[in-house]
């Protein structure tokens, strides 16, 4: 094969295994599950701190900084890791930053809370010298932590967190679980520190420092040990643009998105409560007069089960589960919605509980008592397919298709007076990546001509002389095939969803495929070639392994083919957003606006704009976010402004 193979200590099964079987380890054709990862680890002897040879040196002087940075300054590539006193970098104050650029060795500083900012700014020339790279386990964190004491990290980024993420997607990327697996190394558990996670759980500020270093100097070590092993992969052809290029400058573009958060009209949200509140009450009120049954409790699954089949009979077939009750999950409750006007009003009931436990209730908890704002935290590494995940809050899960959920987003609001919001957002950004990675010309020239791209399928389809001809049901219909496909909808399911006939459902398939031939052999292609390599790639190269693609079972092995197609299309419209959001980044700095940009959920960005920069704003965003790839297939955004997430979207 002609590449180096990076074998992790405890990963050679046998001393015959082949190539292909060794370049698994790194999530090649034949993926090794985590279960066997860890048996596999467990099975030999693991080395900790007390079986290590290892200089960790403890920096509390003057003169021992002056000597630690003249080291630093001299290096090409340094790890450092931060000891801090939460978890939550807004909240976080340092104590103490930890070096390494040699196997089995570390310097640990200690920060007295009296010299914090004296003491990481004595190290600016390091943390802002360009030539030198800077080595983290989700670095992320480590920048927020430095930079809120006036000193701005520079230079070449690498993350051994994201590193790991690309090389194999659906692995597991602690720093403790990668030490095992490729250093045969346990690292000291910080609950040897600070005790187990919990309310009784201490903080390293409780620490002396002294008893901080050794742990603080492993973690670098580790880290700038790992960083060694997955160099030589990232530098692989499918790897190293997607690493350096994209995800490794998101990371700045992330932690600025972080670190500004977001205005909350907290005040609005507890009036949202209230009207909640007094909707929740009277649909329970509705769905018990309606059941004519009014002592149960609604949120029992049990109890409702027994009025829904025992005392309504809805459904004559339904079964009980393994512990003796009736599912009433959302799924089974849906399918049942034409034999009962209740179900509709227990679903409700449920949305709108949800909606205020999760949302209306939890976001005013969120906003930060320093800032006054809401900050998200974005996570690279959490979607095999490439997306961005967010938690407190979880962003990409706000509701928007029910108007009740999209209330939630007029509670995000403008800085102030002087600011207005604006969200651009991606059109139909999936379907014109298969449209171009597919290079079917009839596609592709309904986006070329800017047509309504549903009614440019629905008149193909139906066979409609113009567009402007086409009903609206027709368009709901192509709508539902031409969004079903890269999710592999059957007849059978586009029949549910559009509520007619299998062989109506049929008929409309097969006429789109008379339409757009060449985006069937896409799909089937795409199996294909998953099947012959063990993965798919997006236009980047980013790859989803899908070693389930060989499987027996049937649904194991559908399940597995449908990544394969959904994997590229939803995986390449990330790539697409994340390449954008780093161009726009990198405008706005040199056109030194004031303007921020604060949030991204699926295909939207959303920024908080200076009004008199409106119009440069509108510029740099449309121009970078319609132009941040060629793919033979116009990208296309809608942007609006407003006072609140809501009006712009």
């Amino acid at each position: 094969m002609g590449e180096e193979i990076i074998i992790p200590a405890q990963r050679v099964l046998s001393g015959n295994a082949t190539a292909d079987d060794q370049l698994d380890l790194f999530g090649g054709p034949k993926i090794v599950t985590d279960a066997i990862e860890e048996k596999e680890t467990k099975s030999g002897t693991i080395l900790t701190i007390a079986d290590t040879k290892s200089s960790y040196i403890f920096v509390d002087t003057s003169s021992g900084r002056k000597e630690l940075l003249n080291k630093l300054i001299n290096q090409k590539s340094v790890c450092f890791d931060t000891e801090t006193t939460d978890l939550d970098g807004v909240h976080a104050e340092i104590v103490g930053m930890s070096f390494s650029f040699e196997k089995n060795s570390g310097y640990f500083v200690s920060t007295p809370p009296e010299s914090r900012k004296e003491i990481v700014q004595e190290f600016k020339s390091f943390f802002e010298n360009e030539a030198i790279e800077k080595v983290a386990h989700n670095i992320k964190y480590d920048l927020k932590i430095i930079e809120k004491y006036g000193v701005k990290v520079k230079g070449q980024l690498f993350d051994t967190m994201i590193a790991h993420y690309l090389i194999t997607p659906e692995g597991k990327h602690n720093m403790d679980y990668l030490s095992e697996l490729y250093l045969n190394y346990r690292p000291v558990s910080i609950e040897t520190l600070i005790g187990k996670k919990g309310k009784t759980q201490g903080s390293m500020a409780d620490l002396d420092p002294k008893d901080i270093s050794d742990y603080a100097c492993e973690d670098a070590d580790i880290t700038f040990q790992l960083k060694q092993k997955f160099a030589p992969e990232i530098e692989k052809e499918h790897l190293k643009k997607l690493f350096y290029e994209i995800e490794m400058p998101l990371v700045s573009v992330l932690q600025d998105m972080e670190t500004e958060g977001i205005n909350l009209d907290v005040e609005a949200l507890k009036k949202y409560s209230v009207e909640l509140e007094t909707d929740i009450v009277e649909l329970e009120k509705q769905v018990k007069e309606m059941a004519g049954v009014q002592d149960f409790n609604l949120d029992s699954p049990k109890q409702l089960g027994e009025v829904l089949f025992d005392h309504l009979k809805i459904d004559a077939k339904a079964k009980k589960t393994k512990t003796g009750q009736y599912s009433t999950s959302e799924d089974t409750l849906t399918k049942l919605e034409a034999n009962n006007p209740i179900v509709r009003l227990i679903l409700n009931y449920r949305s709108l509980r949800k909606l205020k436990s999760t949302y209306v209730d939890s976001l005013p908890d969120l906003v930060n008592k320093k800032t006054g704002r809401v900050h998200t935290s974005y996570m690279q590494t959490i979607a095999a397919t490439g997306r961005l995940s967010s938690n407190n809050p979880n962003l990409q899960n706000i509701p928007i298709r029910t108007e009740k959920g999209r209330e939630i987003r007029k509670a995000f609001i403008k800085r102030n007076n002087d600011y207005c919001i604006l969200s651009a957002d991606y059109s139909q950004i999936e379907l014109r990546v298969i449209a171009a990675v597919s290079n079917d010309e009839n596609m592709i020239e309904a986006f070329r001509s800017g047509h309504d791209i549903h009614a440019a399928t629905a008149a193909k389809v139906f066979h409609v002389d113009k567009i402007e001809n086409v009903t609206k049901d027709q368009r709901s219909a192509a709508k539902a095939v031409n969004f079903g496909i890269i999710y592999g909808q059957s007849a059978f399911g586009l029949s549910q969803n559009l509520g007619i006939s299998r062989t109506e459902a049929k008929e409309i398939i097969d006429s789109y495929w008379l339409q757009y031939p060449k985006i069937k052999q896409y799909l089937s292609d795409s199996v294909q070639f998953a099947r012959e390599h063990g993965y798919v790639e997006t236009i980047m190269k980013r790859r989803r392994y899908l070693p389930d693609i060989q499987s027996a079972n049937a649904i194991v092995r559908g399940f597995a083919e449908r990544n394969a197609v959904n994997a590229p299309i939803q995986g390449s419209a990330a790539d697409i957003v994340k390449i954008a959001m780093i161009h726009v980044h990198d405008e706005m700095k040199k056109q030194n606006v004031k303007s921020k940009m604060l949030l991204q959920v699926h295909d939207e960005l959303v920024f908080d704009v200076l009004l008199s920069e409106k119009e440069i704003m509108t510029k740099i965003v449309k121009d970078k976010m319609e132009n941040a790839v060629s793919i033979g297939v116009p990208l296309v955004i809608d942007y609006n402004f407003g006072d609140n997430w809501l009006e712009a979207h």
